[in-house]
């Protein structure tokens, strides 16, 4: 029974010693979050700024292809013209 004490008092010393993490453990964690949390941040601002490019690339992209439907419908109506105007001759 004294046996059974005595190693359980080792084992209980020994586990608390290497378990627990000390405050300089903590502090370094710590360190490590917050420059995770900074990092983050700056990713995130990167890409807020891609999106906002990107939007504006799509709108600049949409303005393009509307302004040229109009030139191609105007084309067509040109020669639509020219054609109607061969053809009543």
């Amino acid at each position: 029974m004294m046996k059974a004490i005595k190693l359980t008092a080792v084992l209980l010393s020994a586990g608390l010693t290497v378990g627990c993490a000390s405050k300089s453990d903590i502090t370094n964690l710590q360190t490590q979050v917050d420059g995770l949390k900074a990092e983050i941040s700056s990713v995130k601002s990167t890409a807020d700024e891609a999106l906002s490019s990107a939007q504006a690339a799509e709108a600049a992209a949409n303005k393009a292809a509307a302004a040229a439907q109009r030139a191609e419908q105007a084309i067509n109506d040109k020669l639509d013209r020219g054609f109607r105007k061969g053809a009543m001759k």
